[in-house]
């Protein structure tokens, strides 16, 4: 899968970056995502984020992760059609951003590393643009297991007295 990194904090690693890369593609193999899919995944700021979660979901607030998938029709946006079947042409799954700011706080309160925390947001974002959501019990049960059982089979864990 061609996954895009955008980094507007500068305080994502090289070594976080190929992290993150690692843990998308095994998502995408656990999920049976085509390969030639395309994503991309952005690290912002607090202030950065907080703006694009009142744009788009009227919340002023920041948040930990936002997901922008590319195949969910938008609020009054039409439908794309093609004429013809297009052959070999990727798939563009969405954006994904996450608040540096708020992952590292969440990774204090919840007694895991940041690192843990970043995969557990990608991942959850990662859902989101596949078409998973949690606007109902079901559905969010359905997702949170599916998040876990992602993260449990690509080694990121939860160790005990972590609380979440």
């Amino acid at each position: 899968m061609n996954i895009e990194i955008i980094d507007k904090t500068g305080q994502v690693t090289l070594t976080q970056f190929k992290q993150i890369k690692n843990l998308l593609n095994f998502a995408a193999e656990y999920l049976n995502i085509q390969k030639s899919s395309e994503m991309s995944i952005i690290f912002m700021d607090n202030a950065s984020i907080k703006m694009l979660n009142r744009n788009y979901r009227g919340k002023n607030m920041p948040t930990d992760v936002l997901s922008f998938a590319m195949e969910e029709k938008g609020r009054k946006e039409l439908p794309i059609f093609f004429n013809e079947k297009v052959e070999n042409f990727p798939r563009n799954l969405g954006d994904i951003i996450i608040s540096i700011e708020k992952a590292k706080k969440q990774a204090n309160g919840y007694g895991h590393s940041y690192e843990r925390e970043l995969g557990f947001l990608a991942i959850h974002g990662f859902l989101h643009i596949n078409g998973y959501d949690h606007q109902t019990f079901e559905k969010e049960k359905e997702m949170f297991e599916l998040q876990k059982e992602i993260l449990d089979a690509y080694g990121l864990r939860r160790e005990k007295g972590e609380k979440i």
